[in-house]
């Protein structure tokens, strides 16, 4: 069963993080194949949560941008350099393909042989020469065994076209001379006599007893067929190794953990109808065909906490949406086919989970109750957030005697870990908490620190100041706003970049870098929807 992948925005915050691995534990009690990730590092706050309940972090998730692995590939397709040149020829006939990897005896690609690399060698090749083993012979030839004592030939061929008396007078037999021969009796026991290293009596025809007994004394490998000797000279290197043939050591391949694009992109400049599939240790997968890039397996993804291109993972528009479940507003992510679409106005994405648990019937294990748990009480600042509900309320009472702790002492505890910002760098607490929104077709970026001790902001506030202006100038916002919220007071400190007072203003106020906004304590409930109505009505 495929793995689908479960996760929160690229900035993980603890109700992102909780909630994904709350959802993916819940599929996967009703059959389903799924996996929690994170789309970045966590905060100080999830962290402690994970901490406090004994739960791995999540894998990261770089991207779901399709992917060579994700395309229907001929996947094993690929073939050892010690197979017979014969038995390439069969495989690529048999795939309809024109071109079959090269492996070494450790699996790794080595280059590629293709149907013209067999064509060439057959016109210009050099015919004379045979290095194989015993079996591949038997099998182009569709010999019988006669007596075997080298398991592999090596060695010049011969044919015999002359009457007895002058080959024999005329042509010494080597140590490694292959003979092909019919009923030349005279021949083959003066082959023999010489300790020829393979006899090929063709024709069909019988060899003597004593001929046999002979060869046993000498060691001389003995093969017979039904083919003729012309048939048996012209079809005899086909047993020869690949690895004696000349073949394309320098084949352009591909690892399978590459991006389609990326080998689409290459496929424009080179014009090669195949590319072999490797992984990262060179081991050779199988063979790509050009037209196989349109025969494709998405990745199978659901989102929590986020609806919106701008938040979630790199190439989420090449992958299967399959579920999402938010409290956000909706934003601006589409699908192809209808999907379970769970959106709620609660505080907390995890308070929608509580209720999916309850009408599912499945209960609810500890540790996936404090999280839960401490992601709603994230999310509503210990249930004092304007975003709060009665579900939220119910949700976090039920929870945390699941639990058996005090949810106001857990939280200050959880909101004091996650607010220290000691070892950090500015610009790493701007993007704590940050997120992108596009209004009327202008850049906002809001960022929200909560914090128990203001005064650690305002000591440096002159270069908060100048680093937001900075990112604004640099990356184009029209405004980036940082608010600093006190968990005590239920409140936020707010500093702004330059331009972005005016509209900022008629949001809230008059303002000043650092001014106090009592009560505001949401961006998705307070800050956001403020802004889109100053700037929209423009």
């Amino acid at each position: 069963m495929k793995k689908i992948y479960v996760f929160g925005h690229k900035k993980p915050d603890t109700d992102s993080v909780t909630s994904a691995i709350a959802l993916s534990y819940l599929k996967n009690q009703l059959g389903m194949n799924t996996e929690p990730r994170v789309l970045g590092d966590i905060n100080n706050e999830t962290k402690f949560v994970l901490d406090y309940f004994h739960v791995d972090v999540p894998k990261y998730l770089n991207d779901v941008k399709l992917q060579i692995k994700d395309l229907n590939y001929r996947r094993g397709y690929f073939i050892n350099e010690k197979e017979s040149v014969y038995h390439a020829f069969e495989e690529m006939t048999k795939k309809n393909v024109s071109t079959i990897p090269i492996t070494d005896e450790n699996g790794k690609f080595t280059g590629a042989l293709a149907m013209k690399d067999i064509a060439r060698n057959q016109v210009d090749g050099n015919h004379t020469k045979l290095y194989t083993s015993y079996e591949h012979i038997l099998e182009v030839l569709e010999g019988e065994e006669v007596l075997r004592f080298n398991d592999e030939i090596n060695g010049e061929i011969d044919v015999v076209s002359f009457r007895s008396s002058t080959f024999i007078d005329s042509f010494p037999i080597q140590k490694n001379t292959i003979l092909i021969v019919g009923d030349r009796y005279n021949i083959i026991e003066y082959a023999i006599q010489n300790g020829a290293e393979l006899l090929i009596i063709t024709g069909g025809n019988n060899i003597k007893d004593s001929m046999i007994e002979l060869a046993k004394e000498k060691k001389v490998n003995i093969i017979k067929t039904k083919k003729s000797s012309f048939d048996t000279a012209n079809h005899i290197w086909l047993s020869n190794y690949i690895k004696t043939m000349k073949f394309t050591k320098d084949f352009m391949c591909f690892d399978e953990e590459r991006d389609v694009n990326d080998l689409i992109e290459a496929s424009n400049k080179t014009r090669f109808s195949y590319y072999p599939i490797t992984d990262k240790k060179n081991n050779c997968l199988g063979l790509l065909k050009l037209a196989d890039i349109n025969d494709r397996t998405k990745k199978q993804v659901i989102l929590v906490d986020h609806n919106e291109y701008v938040q979630s993972v790199d190439g989420i528009e090449e992958a299967d949406v399959l579920e999402v479940v938010d409290h956000h507003k909706i934003g601006n992510l589409g699908t192809t086919v209808p999907i379970n679409f769970r959106n709620m106005p609660v505080g907390s994405t995890n308070t929608i989970l509580y209720l999916m648990y309850q009408e599912n019937g499945i209960d609810i294990p500890k540790d996936i109750a404090g999280l839960m748990m401490s992601g709603i009480l994230s999310d509503t600042l210990i249930l004092k957030s304007p975003t709060t509900t009665e579900l939220d309320r119910s949700a976090v009472y039920f929870l945390s005697r699941k639990v058996n702790i005090s949810y106001e002492e857990y939280g200050i505890q959880m909101f004091k870990a996650g607010s220290s910002i000691q070892g950090k760098t500015k610009e790493e607490i701007l993007y704590t908490d940050f997120k992108n929104f596009e209004i009327d077709n202008k850049k906002v970026g809001i960022a929200q620190v909560f914090t128990l001790d203001v005064d650690e902001f305002f000591h440096e506030k002159e270069e908060y100041v100048h680093l937001i202006n900075q990112i604004s100038k640099t990356q184009g916002y029209y405004i980036w706003a940082l608010f600093v919220t006190d968990v005590i007071k239920n409140g936020s400190y707010i500093f702004y970049n330059e331009g972005a007072d005016d509209t900022l203003e008629n949001c809230f106020g008059s303002l000043e870098q650092g001014s106090y906004l009592d009560g505001i304590v949401s961006r998705k409930k307070q800050v956001i929807p403020a802004i889109m109505r100053i700037m929209e009505r423009k």
